[in-house]
């Protein structure tokens, strides 16, 4: 038995093992804390998927294992930082249980994507580690920039958020992917544009740009579907 075959499976296991620590850490410690765990998994996530590329090893039991994972760590997970958040502001006693949405919509996105086979060159509804990442961060967002800081501390601001992004993982809405056909400007344009708000944001503001980047992406990917169906009914 070749034990590389093994790899990318135990590497997604150190993804699900971040998503565990996380949860009881954001539990012990306080929200803020998420996003590390959080980053750490999506790391592991990018390496399980390249690592069996690499190896040629793909398997039905490692995509399996992979959403599994992934629903813990960009599911289950934010789902607590939410909470957490709701529950430090001033809000009603039951308001924090709507961050549990997030784990339940993440639960539906990643079943859906198992088996939808749309999702080549673009992501159906967003992905649940930028909907983590977005989430994780808006603590360390509120403590950079302190005038969003009331924002982010108001439990029906987080509300809505949680509203807004739980229907977004789910919605038929056509999403980039950041797979490039080629390397040129044409057909990339909204590509390079993300990753350049991204780029710029982190440089700027460090983690708590990852907002920014996250709603830049879902907004250039709405105006490049724009774009792309003005084009083909020219």
């Amino acid at each position: 038995m070749k034990l590389t075959k093994h790899i990318p499976n135990l590497i997604t296991c150190l993804n699900l093992l971040a998503g565990m620590v996380g949860i009881h850490y954001v539990m012990v410690n306080g929200a803020v804390y998420g996003f590390y765990f959080i980053l750490a998994a999506a790391i592991f996530d990018f390496f399980d998927g390249f690592a069996a590329r690499m190896l040629a090893v793909h398997s039905e039991i490692g995509k399996q294992l992979d959403s599994l994972a992934d629903l813990v760590t960009f599911g289950v997970l934010p789902s607590f930082i939410v909470f957490l958040l709701i529950q430090s502001s001033e809000g009603p006693a039951y308001l924090p249980y709507i961050g549990f949405l997030i784990g339940i919509q993440s639960a539906l996105r990643l079943a859906k994507f198992n088996i939808d086979e749309r999702q080549t060159d673009r992501f159906i509804g967003l992905p649940t580690p930028a909907n983590a990442l977005f989430f994780s961060t808006l603590p360390l967002m509120g403590q950079e920039m302190e005038i969003l800081a009331g924002i982010w501390n108001n439990p029906w601001v987080l509300s809505a958020l949680t509203l807004i992004f739980s229907f977004l993982l789910t919605a038929e809405l056509p999403l980039l992917a950041l797979k490039f056909k080629h390397f040129g400007w044409k057909k990339n344009e909204s590509r390079y544009l993300m990753l350049l708000i991204s780029l710029a944001g982190i440089l700027i503001w460090g983690w708590a740009g990852i907002p920014i980047a996250v709603v830049s992406y879902i907004f250039l990917s709405m105006i490049s579907n724009r774009l792309e169906k003005n084009e083909g009914e020219t």
